[in-house]
């Protein structure tokens, strides 16, 4: 179901959905390269690196996740087709997950993109009036 009310309190973290086409093609297929450029980003934007776990698939492709102290950043890449399916979900400060997109996007360089930005909280609990 999809309420139509506002929940009552402030988001306690935000979460970008990042759809990247025609990228720079090392980044989808160079996993050495890939770790170093996401794991730059979240440094650069302020965040810390607590874990960085790549996998590489035959014939191609990279999945992997940084855990950040402040959450993480995901990616799926899909070489043939140019295509990477990226995830920067931050708690606490907004500005660490839209610095580390930022950063995303002039490395991946993609020809075309789409963005999303979802604000992560509980749901509103309502409570029954006796």
């Amino acid at each position: 179901m999809f309420p139509e009310s506002q929940p009552s309190h402030p988001a306690p973290g935000v979460h970008y959905l990042l759809e990247c086409a025609d990228c720079v093609p090392a980044l989808l297929t160079d996993l050495p390269l890939l770790k170093k450029t996401l794991e730059k980003a979240a440094k650069e934007a302020g965040a810390t690196v607590v874990e960085t776990v790549l996998h590489q698939f035959n014939p191609h492709g990279l999945s992997g996740v940084v855990v950040i102290a402040e959450s993480h950043i995901a990616i799926h890449t899909w070489p043939e087709h140019g295509y990477a399916a990226l995830d920067v979900f931050t708690c606490g400060l907004p500005e660490i997950a839209e610095n580390i997109t930022d950063q995303l996007l002039a490395a991946f360089n993609p020809g075309k993109h789409t963005l999303t930005r979802l604000e992560r909280r509980p749901p509103v609990i309502e409570t029954a009036r006796i």
